[in-house]
């Protein structure tokens, strides 16, 4: 591996610090009543609402139709999350200074499986809140289900919901862009 792909390494396995600021995912639902919307990021370490209360709002329409109401603790995700991407950062300057280029893609690989099961755990989280319904719930739909989209949008009842990646996905792939750019300049000639 030559000094290219050290420093290569260095900004990608820096850059995923970012996600300690950054949201990853944000879930949005609009209704007439609702016009500019109620909107859920989700972090590394939690949720947090768009505007003050949107979560609260969310969590009573949810009520309506039989959903659970969304509670951070729920997700045992938001514990470990923070040291799963220390990890990796950790893991990425090691590779880095070891300066073995094979070690590169050992760790674009783990990154792409983590990555990969992140967006299965979410999509599972998403099903199990839009299926698993009270049976006793004001508003039941028949075969209605209230799942939001993994990626996109869809109308449900009479909300939009949508579910878009925000600046911290963008920054997991700007990592993996530059750790496979350094993976494929650090060949030997």
């Amino acid at each position: 591996m030559n000094s290219k792909s050290k420093v290569l390494m260095i900004i990608a396995s820096l850059l995923l610090l970012l996600l300690f600021i950054f949201p990853l995912w944000q879930i949005s639902l609009y209704a007439p009543q609702y016009p500019a919307g109620l909107k859920m990021y989700l972090n590394i370490d939690g949720i947090a609402d768009g505007e003050p209360g949107d979560i609260a709002n969310i969590n009573i329409m949810n009520h309506y139709v039989g959903m659970k109401q969304i509670h951070e603790d729920d997700f045992k995700e938001f514990q470990y999350m923070p040291y799963i991407i220390i990890g990796l950062s950790i893991l990425g300057l090691l590779v880095a200074f070891i300066k073995k280029r094979n070690l590169i893609l050992v760790w674009l690989i783990l990154i792409t499986v983590l990555g990969v099961l992140g967006l299965y755990d979410f999509y599972q989280w998403e099903y199990n809140y839009g299926h698993n319904l009270d049976p006793h719930a004001a508003i039941q739909v028949p075969g209605a289900a209230y799942q939001p989209p993994l990626f996109g949008s869809k109308e449900i009842l009479n909300f939009t919901a949508s579910s878009y990646p925000q600046l911290g996905a963008l920054i997991i792939a700007i990592s993996m862009a530059l750790g496979a750019f350094a993976w494929y300049i650090g060949k030997k000639k």
